[in-house]
């Protein structure tokens, strides 16, 4: 249900872009390729491709076929502000390029998409494998500034599949669609798992990955840090030693998305969190958030969302 339930609900983010490289070939010069919209207009930022939906769940997996078929197998070039995918090619192929140089994807091949890489993908007709997304925050022990995985995942990167990937991809979806005990456990452990398969078969970076600015960083820290406490962006900009302009545009450059967008995203992106993992009443989840006025805050989580807060629960629950 959740999973039907993340195609369907309206967006919260727009913004920036990116592709891939093939297998054995990663250190070559890729050709290339246009994408007229990259110069015409800002590249989104979705949670999903396509969508710009509260994320519920401890992660999504799901089916290439199920995602590309209906878009004609070419997912235009776009980035996920909060969420990390891999892939698995198990049969077809196709090109995916990021950061603007697109390669040739050849089954089998695992690929994986940092948080704020740019990418696209033409897929061939009748592509294989699956994708699974998971929400960076959530599993720090793959992303955290601490973790062992940290430095190796934060790399684009396509490469040949170690073995048990498959399984493990194949084990993560069965889970993801049943409801038995301890299903949230299971699919972290799972997932924990996974990632450092991925992780090794990536390896130690040769340099250091280019670093995001760190100002973005400590924002979205303090948002995180005053959700009750109803900060406004001239408190957070105070607090970064930043003109509330300054915050503005480091914001745009660095998202795409207005200062206020982001700060908004993140907290009805907690919202929905408690809605669906916590049985909080709505309006204690606006007070948690910053809200005084229950009101007021089922009135921009409706905004956002095309539902009322209790109405979004019911659906999850349904």
């Amino acid at each position: 249900m959740i999973a039907t339930w993340v195609r369907m609900v309206s967006s919260l983010f727009v913004g920036a872009s990116c592709l891939a490289a093939p297998v054995g070939r990663m250190d070559e010069a890729g050709k290339f390729w246009h994408f007229p919209a990259m110069s015409q207009s800002p590249i989104p930022s979705w949670n999903l491709y396509g969508e710009d939906s509260p994320f519920p769940d401890l992660l999504h997996i799901e089916r290439i076929v199920d995602r590309a078929a209906g878009l004609d197998w070419r997912i235009a070039p776009h980035r996920h502000l909060h969420l990390h995918q891999v892939f698995l090619l198990t049969g077809g192929g196709g090109r995916l390029s990021f950061d603007g140089v697109a390669h040739e994807l050849v089954p089998p091949v695992l690929v994986n998409l940092p948080r704020g890489v740019v990418h696209g993908f033409a897929f061939a007709a009748g592509t294989e494998g699956f994708v699974m997304t998971l929400p960076a925050a959530d599993f720090p022990e793959l992303f955290g500034p601490e973790a062992e995985t940290a430095a190796a995942l934060a790399r684009a990167w396509a490469g040949p599949v170690p073995e048990g990937v498959a399984a493990g991809f194949a084990a993560i979806a069965a889970a993801h669609e049943g409801q038995g005990a301890f299903r949230r456990l299971r699919l972290r452990a799972a997932a924990l798992d996974l990632g450092c398969a991925v992780a090794e078969a990536i390896g130690a970076p040769e340099a250091a990955p280019e670093v995001a600015d760190p100002r973005m960083a400590r924002f979205e820290a303090l948002i995180r840090r005053e959700l009750a406490s109803g900060w406004q962006l001239v408190d957070f900009a105070r607090e970064l030693g930043l003109s509330e302009r300054h915050l503005r545009r480091l914001c745009r450059a660095a998202t795409g998305l207005s200062a206020h967008a982001y700060l908004e995203g993140v907290r009805l992106r907690e919202a929905c969190r408690l809605l669906a993992y916590t049985r909080m009443q709505v309006q204690e989840v606006g007070f948690a958030l910053g809200f005084e006025d229950p009101a007021y805050f089922g009135r921009v989580f409706a905004r956002v969302t095309g539902l009322s807060p209790g109405a979004y629960r019911a659906r999850l629950e349904g």
